[in-house]
């Protein structure tokens, strides 16, 4: 115990312990960013007592003439790309002008082609 005390307090030992020290927080480090990246994000979902629903504007569907409101890809109505809902360039488009699609070839039917941002 005396020769670990020894290298410990000498000058060459805190070097060694500095740099252990270093690598334990950048494992550390890599490992927290690993487990954040791998955690699905659900988002919110607000609900407000005695409210109606805020439906964003969506396109007709053709088969029932119901209004979509969700998908796996939307567009804007004014523009002609597409954008899968987890590419976050179409993050700006307003939610009153976004159309969903629910398949690749639905959106390219509509006339749109995917963004090459999302690919």
């Amino acid at each position: 115990m005396q020769k670990i005390k020894q290298f410990i307090e000498s000058e060459a030992g805190k070097d060694v312990l500095t740099v252990i020290i270093v690598i334990l927080v950048g494992l550390g480090s890599f490992g927290l960013g690993r487990l954040s990246k791998n955690v699905q994000n659900e988002g919110l979902w607000v609900e407000y007592q005695n409210e109606g629903a805020n439906v964003v504007n969506s396109i007709n569907s053709p088969q029932n003439g119901l209004k979509q409101t969700s998908g796996v890809f939307f567009a804007s109505s004014k523009g002609t790309k597409y954008y899968s809902v987890t590419c976050s360039a179409g993050k700006t488009i307003k939610l009153e002008n976004r159309v969903y699609f629910n398949t690749r070839e639905e959106a390219e039917s509509a006339g749109y082609e995917l963004s090459s941002a999302c690919r």
